[in-house]
């Protein structure tokens, strides 16, 4: 393939605040993995779907998608260095070996495969996506369940999402992590009393809205970009590139291939050797 959109990952928060290992398993290694096989075969472009939990993450999913665009700028970085072939491979499980991690098509020495990322937040409709579960909740005649009264996220339309990161994908030259413009957060409470409505109830009359606290991981709200990155428009407004953080590629490459053996081993301390790599990690008092 030219491009590869990798959107492939666990994104259940609490879910993933439960079972750490299998976080990183999935969205990080299997992200390795997939940009490995994408440089080695002759990729023009791979495209990362990130998220805003990406960004001072205090869930496990957040801190593994921070880690995954991490991946693509340590790929882009070497391979601009002329060190394409300095990118180790990691074998995920006992027996693997090169043979057999990763098809290589024969394509010279010359690696040009360009690794960006593009972030932004919840896409109406989208599986996982509050919608569906109010309006089930409601045709069961309530309680609408949301967490916190206070709770704000960004929200976006499929076509919305779609169509800007193939643009995103289009300005890339290799290593940007693209911002989408999701305009203003939404109240989730509002959300639910708005759906209620439209429906043809009264909220906490005819359908109740119950609040049932915060679940492991999560934040009242989500931040599009980490302080110290800025900010650069390009050609369309609703798409910003942040400038990135800088890190040693090198040593962080390492650190991966320990963070693979301890999640295959399953280690309880896995979350303390997530917050090595991503210094602004940070539990919150929910998370498991």
């Amino acid at each position: 393939p030219q491009i590869v959109y990798h959107a492939a990952a666990h994104k259940h928060v609490p879910l993933m605040e439960t079972s750490p290992n299998e976080s990183i398993k999935n969205n990080v290694i299997g992200t390795y993995k997939t940009a490995l096989a994408a440089k080695r075969n002759g990729c023009e472009r791979f495209v990362l779907i990130s998220t805003d939990k990406a960004v001072n993450p205090t869930n496990i999913m957040g801190a593994s998608k921070r880690l995954c665009e991490m991946i693509v700028q340590s790929f882009d970085r070497m391979i601009k260095a002329g060190n394409a072939n300095q990118i180790p491979i990691l074998r995920v499980h006992n027996g693997d070996d090169e043979a057999n991690m990763v098809w290589e098509k024969k394509i010279g020495d010359e690696i040009t495969t360009e690794f960006v990322a593009v972030r932004f937040g919840n896409v109406l409709g989208s599986n996982g996506s509050v919608i569906p579960l109010f309006k089930k909740q409601i045709e069961a005649g309530g309680p609408v369940t949301v967490t916190h009264p206070d709770i704000i996220r960004y929200f976006m339309t499929i076509p919305e999402a779609v169509s800007l990161v193939l643009q995103a994908g289009t300005y890339a030259s290799g290593g940007e992590i693209f911002v989408l413009d999701m305009g203003s957060p939404v109240k989730i409470d509002t959300l639910a009393r708005n759906l209620i409505k439209l429906s043809g109830f009264k909220p906490d009359e005819d359908i109740r809205v119950e609040y049932t606290g915060l679940r492991p991981g999560e934040k009242l709200f989500e931040e599009k970009l980490m302080a110290e990155e800025g900010i650069k428009r390009t050609q369309n407004e609703l798409i910003h590139i942040g400038c990135p953080i800088p890190f040693d590629e090198g040593a962080f490459l390492m650190q991966l291939k320990e963070l693979m053996k301890a999640c295959h081993e399953n280690r309880a301390d896995i979350r303390e050797l997530v917050k090595e790599m991503v210094p602004t990690y940070k539990e919150t008092s929910t998370s498991g």
